[in-house]
């Protein structure tokens, strides 16, 4: 957090041309947050739309990944038809497949969770099956002998190896997801956020700007670290090194 500010001051400091009446500093937005309810009312309200619309995006795109990475370990054939295609659409600008995704699925909720997914499906796709893949042989032959299926040696042996890299996913999809849902409101549902950051510009609410972005760089921090707190309280117990030390 301190970082943060120190590169907030710096930036504001390296680009003299943003004045006082764009530019606003930590101090500006402290004091525009702690000296009007209705501000903090609007944030926070436009905020919890936000987190809705991430969180629900996060939950799909993940679990979206695990099945399909899971398919890609277990089932070749099915890497080999989807994978082209997936490196393909992530190959274009996500904002160039949004009008696309919005004509399709719509305006509302479902459209912005696409978008919120699609930013974490694909990175989380690629370091799952990897994950998957990093199991041991030997296990994996051990539980092939005693009769057990590629499903049973996927469950028993590969997705316990594969936990650090789904925390992982998780960690870089976690402020994905937010920057998905930002960017759904903006251009798809107009509500949240990501469209109270674009109102704000051209009526010169330059305050709730930039105590709108200070907010969400706030809450994807301490997203991240709360995913790595259940990281370390899961791959405790049930990760690689359980019962270790």
């Amino acid at each position: 957090m301190v970082l943060m500010v120190v590169i907030w001051y710096a930036f504001l400091a390296a680009f003299p041309q943003v004045g006082p009446r764009v530019g606003k500093t930590p101090t500006d937005v402290w004091t525009y947050l702690s000296g009007s309810d209705s501000a903090r009312t609007a944030i926070v309200s436009d905020l919890q739309i936000t987190l809705r619309d991430a969180a629900i995006g996060f939950g799909v795109g993940m679990l979206a990944a695990l099945v399909m990475a899971a398919l890609f370990v277990t089932l070749p054939a099915v890497e080999q038809s989807f994978l082209p295609v997936a490196m393909l659409l992530r190959s274009v600008p996500l904002v160039a497949l949004t009008p696309i995704i919005v004509l399709v699925f719509g305006r509302g909720l479902v459209g912005v969770t696409v978008l919120a997914a699609i930013v974490v499906f694909f990175p989380a796709l690629v370091m799952i099956s990897t994950g998957l893949r990093s199991a041991s042989a030997q296990a994996m032959e051990l539980v092939a002998a005693y009769g057990g299926s590629r499903w049973t040696r996927l469950r028993l042996v590969a997705v316990p190896a594969a936990l650090p890299s789904v925390f992982a996913a998780a960690r870089i999809s976690v402020p994905g997801a937010l920057i998905g849902a930002l960017l759904g409101e903006w251009l798809g549902s107009g509500t949240g956020l990501g469209a109270s950051l674009i109102r704000a510009i051209p009526t010169f609410q330059y305050n709730k700007l930039w105590a709108s972005i200070a907010v969400v760089t706030v809450v994807s921090v301490l997203l991240y670290a709360i995913v790595g707190v259940v990281e370390n309280v899961v791959l405790a117990r049930f990760g690689p090194d359980a019962g270790r030390g």
